[in-house]
């Protein structure tokens, strides 16, 4: 058996084992759930029957990482949640321009949430599936192989978010080539 495949088939068997045990978050209404842990989730975009219930599930934060402009956002989403105590942020990225100053305020935000259960959505779980990868081995020092599997139940970042995730990686010395 070649070394790649021996490799490939690590990575398969050690990421397939970090994903069993965590399902999604009953009642949690959105497309591409990935429960990664039991205080981080990542979603696209939740109905607003589905914010309404994030405190009762024990959720303390939503990092929303699209404008509230764009045609899916629920139009009261910072109200739903602050009536609940949920502290809510918004990190505005445009989906064609991810930016450094993007990453550094979601870095920001989740090093003031740590410990807490945390939902970090977008449209579509794109730019949250990524900036979530990003943090956890850059801020968790997570394995990268393991970590990237959350993004693969999604995407295969292109154009600037590839551009925007290795650029990070570089930065951090972190070698790691997913494609």
């Amino acid at each position: 058996m070649s070394a790649w495949l021996l490799r490939f088939l690590a990575i398969v068997l050690v990421a397939g084992s970090a994903f069993a045990v965590e399902p999604p978050p009953p009642g949690l209404r959105a497309p591409n759930i990935v429960a990664i842990s039991p205080t981080l989730v990542t979603s696209g975009q939740p109905n607003a029957e589905s914010l309404a219930k994030l405190g009762s599930q024990g959720f303390r934060a939503v990092i929303y990482l699209a404008p509230p402009t764009v045609h899916d956002a629920v139009p009261r989403e910072a109200e739903i949640l602050r009536e609940q105590g949920i502290e809510f942020i918004n990190i505005p990225i445009q989906f064609n321009n991810p930016t450094d100053a993007d990453f550094t305020a979601f870095m920001e935000a989740m090093a003031k949430l740590r410990g807490e259960k945390v939902l970090v959505h977008c449209q579509v779980n794109m730019r949250a599936s990524t900036f979530a990868f990003l943090y956890r081995v850059i801020g968790l020092k997570e394995q990268p192989e393991q970590a990237y599997e959350a993004v693969s139940r999604v995407w295969t970042p292109s154009g600037p978010w590839k551009r925007l995730m290795v650029a990070q990686l570089q930065k951090a010395g972190i070698k790691f080539d997913p494609y």
